[in-house]
């Protein structure tokens, strides 16, 4: 009931990243795009199995060196009930290859829909006398201005099913300041108050590694608050997006983990995907450029932490 899956796969492979699969169809090779074109047209169908098919590919060439993947959940749902089919075939399938998963979905709401919502996508359902999960992912991303009302149904899955959540904290876009940089009448900001909140709702699921099934989402290109936020929120694991093409740079990062190189995993999606691109290599070599982009990605983050 924390994170220290996530954390024994970082260790292993001393690897502190994740992929985002985010799949637009433009990412997808135009030769995987074309092989369901003669049996299902240009279709949402059609553009969901090229998409699975791309996932498929650089999960084959990542799972022994990246540790987890993030399916952003909005990729998928844009194509409607062909879509969701993809997140769930791929969450099974970087399950089955040993990956973490960590959908980002955002989810925000209290009560009853709530716990929908963590039975849906970290959680299980009973269908007459059987338990079945509908996504099996490990983690959720979820947005805690409900407050404990909405992240209490989260923390029952956390705790009987060994999954984690990460919370939105100071997210990475830039008008993320306008509400979160925010002070309130003791002079804290309203970014931090939510770490803060994260470190209580955590009180009673921390790990062997210190961090507790409740992280943060914490931006890659806001260095100096992710630093502060390490400090202050010791038992917080952290997601850190906009690393890369947001603008987020390695040395940045480094704030983000404790003395041993734990704590945080960054997040790369569209670089990841997309590398082939900026490689002007073959598209039929996609995945193996992706796999380059993760090796980079590793090694250049990784010079700046003590990872053991």
């Amino acid at each position: 009931m924390s994170f220290d899956r996530l954390i024994e796969k970082i260790i292993e492979m001393k690897n502190p990243t994740v992929v985002g699969l985010d799949p637009r169809p433009e990412y997808v090779p135009e030769y995987i795009l074309r092989r369901y074109q003669d049996s299902d047209g240009w279709t949402m169908k059609a553009v969901s199995k090229a998409i699975f098919d791309f996932n498929q590919a650089i999960i084959d060439q990542i799972h022994d060196i990246v540790p987890a993947i993030k399916p952003q959940a909005a990729y998928y749902e844009m194509f409607g009930h062909y879509g969701i089919r993809t997140l769930e075939k791929t969450i099974r399938y970087a399950k089955l290859n040993g990956m973490f998963v960590i959908t980002d979905g955002k989810r925000n709401d209290i009560g009853a829909t709530m716990e929908a919502y963590a039975s849906a996508h970290i959680g299980a359902v009973t269908i007459c006398d059987t338990e079945v999960e509908p996504f099996g992912a490990d983690a959720l991303t979820v947005n805690g201005y409900l407050g404990t009302d909405g992240i209490a149904p989260l923390l029952k899955c956390c705790r009987e099913r060994d999954k984690g959540i990460f919370v939105l904290v100071k997210t990475s876009n830039p008008s993320s300041g306008e509400l979160q940089d925010l002070r309130l009448e003791d002079g804290t900001p309203v970014y931090a108050k939510m770490g803060d909140m994260c470190e209580h709702w955590g009180t009673d699921t921390v790990g062997k590694y210190g961090y507790s099934a409740v992280g943060a989402v914490v931006g890659a290109t806001y260095p100096e608050q992710l630093s502060e936020l390490r400090k202050r929120l010791p038992h917080t694991m952290f997601l850190v997006p906009g690393y890369g093409a947001q603008g987020g740079g390695a040395e940045g990062l480094k704030g983000g983990f404790d003395e041993n190189g734990l704590g945080a995993i960054v997040n790369s999606s569209r670089a990841v995907m997309c590398a082939y691109k900026k490689e002007g290599c073959d598209e039929r070599d996609f995945a193996i450029a992706a796999r380059r982009e993760a090796i980079r990605m590793r090694d250049d983050i990784t010079q700046y932490i003590n990872l053991g």
